[in-house]
């Protein structure tokens, strides 16, 4: 059975991750300009600089997605691109650019899918706190706001953040991200509602400013538990699991940021583990959190098995020699049934897979072409399972493969190649995967037949 006629098939990319042109046309630092020049933070002491060099290649990388006959293209738009200090003068430049991407897309017959911040926070704003002001949920509305009255009469899709808990708890617990900090839990939890804060002034600031309708989410990550077998007894289980805040990984708790966001609270037993750590909540704060969504996307890689126990809940080692990706991922096609489904029942949200892929060890071979089937049967074992969510009932918008094209990889520069096109980051060549191809075959059939 295919997926619902309106189904999107895309691809999705990050600005810093692909365009380059860090210093050019008035785009002022970011965070990760900073942290990649820290020493040890990148393999090989690698940035993004010049990337994909889409900042002057995207009608060349378009022509590539209508070559694999894509229907959305979701990108993020750099904010130190639009406002070089992150707040107060606008440069209009980069504006322009995603102008000409924008209009670009449309001609080719492509919905663009704009996410608002994908990770390159402004480092005037860093250096004034970034997400431990809570100045930044105002900063980033009237970013908001500038990007919206900008290209909002074109663009309908938006979302505001990518990857919440990736870029505070990596950012600013473990420090293997931007700003690579190691704070303190409290802290931690504060840049976190901060963010959210940031969410929901942000939709507000889309739905105010778009000069038509247009439909707002976001696009947080999850890393979905599943029952190793499905008695119901084990699904019970598992489902209860997954929307309670583990206290070994607190932070990375689903229903600790997806709660305010869908339901305007943040979870009684999260609360309660947390005690003094929590952050302070003032009044108004999670009517803001919680603004009306008209879908949420999910990131998607890899997940967990667990199975009914002895005593309690027990996580269900890989088998020896498991399938791994080249980033030693579990290869767990479930994850983009059971996540998306407890997801859903939960918050009653429709879903865009907004990433999922592998990075796969690829190179161009002696006949011109890049052949890549543990992709090709990494991604056909998901959708499989995603097309399963949606026969039972799951409402699913979309899916965008992560990625459109093989680019920076954050703090494992360019060893990892996850995109649908090979990109040669010497000569800046593309070659479309066999992957490419496949999946062309797949948006024409709707689906894995």
């Amino acid at each position: 059975m295919p997926f619902p006629t309106d189904f999107v098939w895309g691809a999705a990319t990050s600005s810093y991750q692909i365009e380059g042109a860090a210093h050019e046309d008035g785009k002022g630092p970011s965070i990760w300009d900073m942290f990649c020049r820290r020493e040890g933070a990148i393999l090989e002491g690698q940035n993004g600089d010049v990337a994909c060099d889409h900042y002057h290649r995207y009608a060349e990388d378009i022509a590539l997605m209508r070559e694999i006959d894509l229907q959305g293209y979701r990108f993020s738009i750099a904010w130190p691109r639009i406002l070089p200090e992150g707040a107060g003068t606008v440069n209009d430049a980069g504006l322009a650019f995603y102008d000409r991407l924008v209009d670009a897309l449309l001609e080719a017959g492509i919905t663009p899918f704009a996410t608002l911040y994908h990770w390159d926070l402004p480092l005037a704003l860093y250096q004034r706190g970034g997400w431990l002001n809570r100045e930044i949920a105002d900063w980033f509305a009237d970013y908001a706001q500038v990007v919206v009255g900008r290209l909002g009469d074109r663009v309908t899709h938006w979302m505001t953040l990518n990857e919440l808990k990736v870029f505070v708890g990596e950012g600013y617990m473990d420090g293997s991200h931007a700003p690579g900090h190691k704070l303190p839990l409290r802290e931690v939890l504060l840049a976190g509602h901060h963010a959210l804060l940031a969410h929901g002034k942000a939709v507000q600031a889309i739905r105010a400013t778009s000069p038509q309708p247009c439909q707002v989410g976001w696009a947080p990550t999850i890393f979905p538990l599943m029952p190793a077998e499905e008695t119901p007894e084990t699904v019970a289980m598992v489902r209860q699991i997954t929307h309670a805040v583990n206290p070994q990984y607190p932070f990375w708790s689903s229903s600790w940021l997806f709660d305010p966001v869908f339901l305007g609270t943040y979870p009684e037993d999260g609360l309660a583990l947390f005690g003094k750590d929590a952050p302070d909540i003032q009044p108004g704060d999670m009517e803001t959190i919680q603004q009306p969504l008209d879908f949420s996307g999910l990131n998607i890689y890899q997940g967990f098995y667990l199975k009914t126990g002895a005593e309690g809940p027990a996580p269900v080692k890989p088998k020896d020699g498991a399938p791994l990706t080249a980033l030693h991922w579990n290869v767990t096609p479930e994850t983009l049934y059971w996540g998306p489904k407890f997801f859903y029942e939960r918050y009653q949200t429709p879903i865009y897979i907004t990433e999922n892929g592998m990075s796969n060890v690829d190179w161009v071979a002696l006949d011109g072409k890049v052949h890549d089937p543990q992709r090709i049967d990494f991604t056909t074992r998901y959708l499989q399972q995603l097309q399963r969510a949606s026969e039972d009932g799951v409402d699913v918008r979309g899916y965008f493969h992560w990625s459109l094209m093989d680019n920076f990889e954050w703090a494992h520069g360019y060893r990892e190649r996850l995109g649908l096109i090979y990109v040669d980051f010497e000569t800046q060549a593309r070659v479309l995967k066999d992957s490419a191809y496949w999946y062309r075959d797949v948006i024409a059939g709707n689906g894995i037949q």
